[in-house]
């Protein structure tokens, strides 16, 4: 069975480029009617919170990427990790270091002398000088010959000479295991059959397969998948980005649209542009990743948005407006029916906060600011809106009928579009960035659009 993981470190909150690995996990997982395990890599004890841990787990839940097995903690498995450590202890495959801080120091910058790569030198392999009160790490004693080869599942055939690789420390000075070897226990416990997870961890890959080696295990299948940069090329930055992914809920982004960007990321399935989340599982094949860093456009997200909010169900949007309405203190009985509002005015918004803005003021109008009220609620124009509300008894009340009133209206007296529709957006909405204004008064309904023209300001 095809067996996928994804395992952060609750260090943090859940940013989009472990998102994406989760996602191609979670897709390649049930694509191949596989399963999909949450594990928290938590033995960074001095970093890790469990606030951390329900931030990841919460947005984890809001993207809808349901995990199977899960969530496994590494620190509940502390026993289990000290046990693998004894057995490699016990069959030589690894050794008790004793060397100093210090010692270390001047060993790498002596070779650093010589132009030698600053590599343990192994001289406690053979002959360990046990220390009074120093309590010894752990190191695997890697091989020294030949080389780690792999095929990697987005990036091709990648090679490590062993001879290039350090003996790495597998257990601190107070016993507890590195994040190497836990990685390798669990992926072995839990038959992980396909490691997907991003091209910074390139550098580990060859060390755990050694790891994996030396307990004659089988050796998953790796895919390495770059990095997330700006538009610009660079890094993304916490201090000038939105990298979690609960800041994108916070923008109003629904999760199956950036579910959607995030699989277009590098993954490409001809020009399709917008699916759902069944669409990708059946399309997604990591041989068709590409291997070269993608860049995230926020303008593209915003437009993935637009499309999703446009599609979505009725009934499940409504759900969504209504409890951010509802938060806002609006109250929903005082206006016209939501599903209604939003089939008629969600074409207009690319995200859920401008959609929740826009719908607010069919239930309440905005305060009207006093630089738009002394430039469009003149005495003149003030008129112009009496005269027009007197008129609005013999509508007949569709979109077709005020059209034609409206455009009526406008011919008799001799006046443009905007010396009507800018007042009169302002007076029922408060404000004059608002839809069409027949749209707005076939929602609001006559009664209270003739109210609201005739309240004072």
């Amino acid at each position: 069975m095809v067996t996928t993981r994804f395992a952060p470190s609750p260090t943090g909150f859940l940013h989009i480029g472990g998102a994406r690995t989760a996602l191609f996990s979670w897709a390649y997982a049930k694509k191949h009617a596989g399963k999909f395990i949450l594990r928290i890599e938590d033995t960074d004890i001095e970093r890790s919170t469990q606030a951390s841990v329900d931030s990841i787990i919460n947005a984890m839940n809001w993207l809808g990427l349901n995990y199977d097995e899960g969530p496994y903690y590494q620190t509940k498995r502390l026993e289990r990790y000290k046990s693998a450590i004894q057995e490699l202890l016990n069959n030589g495959h690894a050794y008790y270091c004793y060397c100093s801080r210090e010692e270390l120091d001047e060993m790498r910058n002596e070779k650093l002398k010589r132009g030698e790569k600053p590599k343990y030198d192994r001289r406690c392999l053979h002959n360990p000088i046990k220390k009074p009160g120093v309590a010894p790490v752990v190191r695997f004693n890697n091989p020294q010959d030949g080389s780690v080869v792999w095929h990697d599942l987005v990036k091709g055939k990648i090679e490590f000479s062993n001879s290039e690789l350090d003996d790495l420390i597998i257990a601190r000075s107070d016993g507890t295991p590195t994040y190497n070897f836990c990685v390798v226990i669990d992926d072995l416990d839990m038959q992980v059959t396909h490691v997907i997870r991003g091209d910074d961890h390139v550098n580990n890959t060859p060390r755990q397969i050694n790891i994996l080696a030396a307990f004659a295990a089988k050796i998953p299948n790796y895919a390495h998948v770059p990095m997330i940069l700006r538009d610009d090329g660079q890094k993304m930055s916490k201090r000038t980005d939105a990298v979690s992914v609960m800041d994108y809920k916070g923008l109003g982004i629904l999760p199956e649209a950036l579910l959607n960007y995030l699989a277009r990321l590098c993954f490409g399935h001809g020009n399709d542009e917008i699916f759902t989340l069944n669409q990708f599982v059946e399309w997604f094949d990591l041989a068709h990743v590409s291997s070269s860093p993608a860049r995230f456009d926020l303008k593209k997200l915003y437009w993935v948005n637009g499309e999703h909010i446009k599609t979505k169900d009725i009934s499940e949007l409504a759900l969504l407006v209504q409890d951010e309405l509802q938060a806002n203190g609006v109250n929903l009985q005082s206006g016209p029916n939501l599903p209604t509002v939003l089939a008629k005015i969600r074409d207009r918004s690319d995200n859920l906060i401008k959609l929740v803005d826009e719908c607010s003021f069919f239930y309440q109008r905005k305060d009207i600011n006093s630089a738009d009220a002394s430039q469009y609620l003149t005495n003149e124009s003030l008129a112009i809106l009496e005269q027009f509300a007197a008129g609005l008894t013999g509508v007949d009340w569709n979109l077709d009928g005020i059209k034609q009133y409206i455009k009526d209206f406008c011919t008799i007296r001799q006046i443009k579009m905007p010396q009507l529709g800018m007042p009169l957006r302002l007076k029922m909405c408060g404000t004059t960035s608002a839809p069409s204004v027949d749209l707005i008064m076939e929602l609001l309904g006559r009664d209270e659009v003739v109210s609201r023209i005739n309240t004072i300001v």
